[in-house]
């Protein structure tokens, strides 16, 4: 995308989510589809254009990390550590809402999935926009948009602008969801396996537990390893909506953006 286009088509993008319309965007995963977080009409919208219910919000993609106690309270220390070693990247965080927000992304039981792409145009529309409900850019069951031209083919008209830059992740490479960490409670727990590996993660929180419950075994560190640098149940209102911005193929796997 050129310089000029890049810059007159992430300012339409904003004018859309100021009118509480829906964009889709190229995300470090796959594209999504992005409505204002704190206007429920435009996310009413969104998931409406994916065919899917208040049962299944879509997580929340932010600019930067500094945003993190804006939108989530009672972060664990574990969770702060995560953050800090992954994001920018693919992993979510299931966190306990703001409850001084106001915003309505569904039937969250009270709790926000949150994540930063490692993308720069992703990050460039939500320093504009600020926080963004976002998820996979497809029709629920339908695999997730590796490019714009693919999102338009399932939303049609119900999306104001499409943003295209290529393929996400590469052409030819399949996508890929987020990690989907539980941190609303102690231990924290992995709910959906993806970009960030268990072992990664292990070695900043050592204590984490896998998907199916199981702590480490007697061999695992004991002690965290200093957060690392990275490269988008326990809360089961959390369904899958982004591989960082969508889940890898249709919404079935157990977890958020």
């Amino acid at each position: 995308m050129a310089d000029d286009e890049r810059t007159a088509g992430l300012a339409h993008a904003h004018r859309a989510i100021l009118e509480k319309k829906c964009v889709v965007f190229p995300t470090d995963t796959v594209y999504g589809i992005a409505a204002d977080a704190f206007s429920p009409q435009a996310v009413t919208m969104l998931l409406v254009s994916k065919g899917r219910s208040r049962a299944m919000p879509p997580p929340v993609l932010m600019p930067r990390l500094n945003a993190l106690d804006g939108l989530a309270t009672d972060v664990f220390p574990e969770a702060r550590q995560l953050a800090e070693a992954f994001w920018p990247g693919g992993l979510t965080l299931i966190l306990h809402a703001q409850p001084s927000l106001d915003w309505d992304l569904g039937d969250t039981k009270g709790t926000v999935a949150l994540r930063i792409p490692a993308d720069e145009i992703a990050q460039e529309l939500l320093t504009l926009t600020g926080p963004l409900a976002v998820s996979s850019a497809n029709r629920t069951g339908q695999p997730a948009a590796q490019t714009a031209a693919e999102a338009r083919d399932q939303l049609a008209e119900s999306v104001e602008v499409y943003l295209e830059d290529g393929f996400r992740p590469l052409e030819g490479a399949g996508a890929v969801p987020s990690t989907i960490v539980d941190a609303t409670s102690l231990p924290l727990r992995v709910v959906r396996q993806g970009a960030v590996s268990l072992e990664r993660l292990r070695d900043v929180v050592p204590g984490l537990l896998d998907v199916e419950g199981n702590a480490p075994g007697p061999d695992a560190p004991q002690e965290a390893a200093p957060a690392e640098e990275a490269a988008v149940e326990a809360a089961p209102a959390w369904a899958p909506a982004e591989p960082a911005a969508g889940e890898p193929a249709g919404d079935k796997a157990p977890g958020a953006e």
